[in-house]
């Protein structure tokens, strides 16, 4: 594999036009070593860089390439659209078609409103169950990330972890006072904290599969339990979906588990990879957001032709090819079990969660079940093995805090590849 020279080069330009020299601050490599590399073009299963370096990915844009990259269906779907214009700042037949299809799919959403990207979708909600319920406060747990909105930065995972600033400057105490956080799948935790603010919680909002400290399942009966309290204490059950909306099954984590929440949060499929968000529930609440009730949200960009019809294909693909699941649930597992054996062989300690087609490796012995059993993971030693995977020509998550992706582009020929890489990689980090 060539060195990352013109990815290097990139990076020293990019950081003197733009902080950090990134976008998306977890892109930095900072928690791993080395600079990011610049990603020139992908297809399939794989992806290549500046320096022409192949890599079979198993980030997939973080979730949505469930088909792999530039999936046919998707690229034919957007260059049917692109000579309609990229944007009208109008309604189309397109939104009405996705949001019909979102809410024949999804057991929660009733109706749905579109936005551009995953915070914008968490920020309306949280603003729409408070307009609903007449309540500031809100619930949340430690280590679940909802995006950069202002009150999801107290105890947030992903990014804000690998980079080592859970608490952001620029934050009020007005809001922070606003948010309550508790450890994941605590329950008791969380009926103390609704106890001692009665009457004043309007959401408890939760990844109902953690993504963001890596992949920690909910325990059997957590989110159930959740649905309970909420509808005792009138608070606005909110399932951030943004990560498994579609992924794990056509409707999702809610489908899985069999618990539906008032409102769910989504992003990435429904836009096929582009730019895309949305969050949904019940007609009653969200009959309360603009124009039809009185909170305000709404954006120029929303709805936007391109991505409504990458959206659309990839939605209807999935819900037309419900195959997909089962073949990615088999690959995902094998996967999984081959790291087993080899991580078995070398003596090493682990403990590797999965749940479909999203899987995360935690270098240490007991269950990961939160956020601070998350944390006990050796992170020098999944740095290492970080590294050694990219050199080899296998792209990972440049954190120990974040979950893995299968596409439908992984062969049984790539998980045999993957597990050699896998167990040289090991070696290499362990000694």
């Amino acid at each position: 594999m060539k060195e990352a020279s013109i990815s290097n080069e990139l990076f020293q330009r990019a950081q003197r036009s733009i902080p950090g020299g990134v976008n998306s601050p977890v892109r930095a490599f900072k928690a791993v070593g080395g600079n990011p590399l610049f990603i020139k073009s992908a297809k399939g299963a794989y992806m290549y860089d500046e320096d022409g370096n192949r890599y079979i990915d198993l980030i997939n844009s973080w979730g949505p390439m469930i088909l792999g990259h530039a999936a046919d269906v998707v690229q034919q779907a957007v260059q049917e659209a692109i000579p309609g214009s990229l944007s009208f700042g109008a309604p189309t037949r397109k939104e009405i078609e996705i949001a019909e299809l979102i809410v024949e799919m999804v057991p929660s959403i009733e109706k749905v409103r579109m936005v551009n990207s995953g915070t914008e979708a968490t920020m309306s909600a949280i603003r729409v169950a408070r307009g609903y319920t007449g309540r500031s406060k809100i619930i949340k747990f430690e280590g679940c990330y909802h995006g950069h909105g202002d009150s999801f930065l107290i105890a947030a995972g992903s990014g804000a972890i690998t980079l080592g600033v859970p608490d952001s400057p620029g934050v009020t105490k007005g809001v922070a006072l606003d948010t309550l956080t508790a450890p994941y799948n605590d329950i008791e935790a969380v009926k103390a904290l609704a106890a001692a603010n009665k009457g004043e919680v309007a959401a408890i909002i939760l990844e109902p599969v953690a993504g963001n400290m890596g992949l920690v399942l909910p325990q059997p009966d957590f989110l159930l339990q959740l649905r309970t309290l909420c509808d005792q204490e009138g608070i606005v059950l909110i399932f951030d979906e943004v990560m498994t909306g579609f992924r794990l099954a056509p409707g999702g984590a809610q489908e899985l588990f069999g618990v539906t929440p008032d409102m769910t949060t989504l992003g990435k499929i429904i836009g096929g990879g582009m730019p895309v968000g949305a969050y949904g529930g019940k007609k009653e609440i969200m009959e309360f957001v603009a124009p039809a009730g009185p909170v305000y949200q709404a954006g120029t960009l929303s709805g936007n032709p391109i991505a409504m019809s990458a959206g659309m294909a990839m939605l209807q693909f999935l819900k037309n090819n419900p195959g997909v699941y089962k073949q990615l649930e088999q690959t995902t597992t094998n996967m999984v079990n081959g790291m087993k054996q080899n991580l078995q062989q070398l003596g090493l300690n682990y403990t590797i969660n999965q749940v479909g087609s999203m899987f995360s490796i935690f270098f240490t012995q007991q269950p990961v079940v939160d956020f601070a059993s998350a944390k006990t993971s050796d992170t020098a030693l999944f740095g290492r093995y970080f590294n050694s995977m990219l050199s080899k020509g296998i792209y990972l998550a440049p954190s120990q805090y974040e979950a893995l992706f299968v596409s439908t582009a992984i062969t049984d020929e790539l998980v045999s590849e993957y597990l050699q890489t896998n167990l040289q990689a090991l070696k290499e980090a362990h000694s």
